[in-house]
């Protein structure tokens, strides 16, 4: 088996277990094993597979991209990753969707911060990231990590109001008829107030961080990037 198939091969483990652990076998694996053991099980999985794919991932030689984006759109997708690091920072307060013994009274309160973006913020993040990195890059190697991370967020967010309406039948569906799956949605549509979008200081904060931080890493990493990695004078490939 040659590398690029071995990565595809264990971005599809990464991406099925999930979806599996997550959806059809959690219900009876939780019964069987108990919440502890499950998760245990979820996470050692996750490990596993997410440990090959790095493992393949580094041994693909670069290749020539299919595609490169222009200078100008470098900036454009910088800022994207500033936004899904919010959202990803924010998703860690009052998520009603992660497990936690009030997830059920979350969904009933009103929706603010990055939840009146969107109601799925972690997943969103997740979802910016890999079209941001498809839309710069389009070497074999990252088109496979990238498409598997976006069909796992996509999808997951499917899945996951699927079967949270079936966990909280009483607050899930209010939930969604009063948020938005597509960021900044229920903003447009008028059902939240667009002040109620601040997302407070502790993500705006945090996720500028992160972002300078993982911004100043990848400037050695391409050549062609514009914007802050050369402005603050970080060496270039």
């Amino acid at each position: 088996m040659n590398a690029t198939a071995s990565l595809a091969l264990a971005t599809a483990a990464f991406v099925g277990t999930h979806f599996l652990l997550s959806h059809p076998l959690r219900a009876g694996l939780v019964a069987r094993l108990g919440q502890g053991a499950f998760t245990g099980l979820y996470s050692l999985v996750a490990f596993v597979t997410l440990g090959w794919m790095i493992l393949a991932w580094r041994s693909i030689d670069h290749s020539s991209p299919l595609w490169v984006a222009p200078l100008w759109w470098w900036p454009v997708a910088s800022a994207l990753m500033l936004l899904a690091l919010i959202l990803l920072v924010g998703s860690f307060a009052s998520n009603p969707a992660l497990p936690h013994p009030g997830a059920k009274a979350r969904a009933s309160r009103p929706a603010a911060g990055v939840f009146a973006i969107t109601r799925h913020p972690m997943n969103w993040s997740f979802i910016l990231w890999a079209l941001v990195h498809i839309s710069l890059w389009g070497s074999p190697r990252n088109l496979i990590v990238a498409g598997g991370v976006l069909i796992l967020a996509l999808f997951g967010s499917i899945g996951q109001d699927s079967k949270k309406r079936k966990l909280y039948p009483e607050t899930w569906g209010s939930w969604e008829a009063r948020t938005s799956f597509v960021p900044f949605g229920a903003l447009a549509a008028g059902k939240i107030p667009w002040r109620a979008a601040l997302p407070g200081w502790i993500p705006l904060v945090a996720g500028l961080v992160l972002w300078l931080a993982i911004t100043w890493y990848h400037a050695p990493l391409v050549s062609p990037i514009g914007g802050l990695g050369r402005t603050l004078g970080g060496p270039l490939a």
